[in-house]
């Protein structure tokens, strides 16, 4: 790797940490630069914009989450063992994740929401990305005989997309010590609800 791509890595690394703390709105070119060690005109070398930085601190943002949610779950069988994994790999996420920066998403999606531009934009299509994966999870186990027939994918990771936003509040905010037994028994539920009875079901 070049200098330059390291040194734009590591800045996005910092930036990205400095998000979870003040918002990514928070994060500006002037403030980052001291963090970074680095001149205001050299940080503008490899970000021209305010924006620029903010949406490649959330492009690093989703990378992670797919390389430690998603792609660890693709590794599963289809069906519910899969639909497991995302859930149980999106609540370790939320914990926080390698780079310590904890679920940034359910804090943009608040940050976000009314805030038109192309960072919104961006998000909008990650979030929907990941609503999408939880429904076709849930759409192949009813395909693989794990679910019901009448099961609704996009209801089902409505419903798991919930239960975490739930966890996250409880876990990071109310420090709730039974948060993750309670999110893992919505989930059993919700699975208990789904799931075809025993005669249905194809070995």
């Amino acid at each position: 790797m070049r200098k330059g791509e390291a040194t734009r890595e590591a800045v996005i690394g910092l930036a990205l940490s400095h998000a979870a703390e003040v918002g990514l709105n928070g994060v500006t070119l002037g403030v980052l630069a001291g963090r970074a060690r680095l001149s205001k005109s050299g940080l503008f070398a490899h970000f021209r914009s305010k924006e620029a930085l903010q949406l490649a601190v959330l492009e690093e943002a989703i990378r992670r989450f797919g390389e430690a949610v998603v792609a660890p779950a693709l590794a599963r069988p289809r069906g519910e063992p899969r639909l497991a994994a995302l859930f149980r790999n999106y609540l370790v996420w939320i914990r926080g994740n390698k780079g310590g920066t904890g679920c940034i998403f359910q804090s943009l999606s608040e940050e976000y929401d009314d805030r038109p531009g192309p960072v919104r934009d961006r998000l909008v299509r990650a979030l929907s990305d990941w609503r999408a994966a939880l429904a076709r999870a849930t759409a192949q186990a009813v395909e693989e005989g794990h679910f019901r027939a009448g099961v609704e994918p996009d209801q089902v990771a409505y419903e798991l997309v919930g239960i975490a936003k739930v966890y996250h509040e409880s876990y990071k905010l109310l420090a709730d010590p039974g948060a993750q037994d309670r999110a893992q028994r919505a989930f059993e539920r919700l699975l208990a609800e789904a799931r075809a009875a025993p005669a249905r079901r194809r070995r």
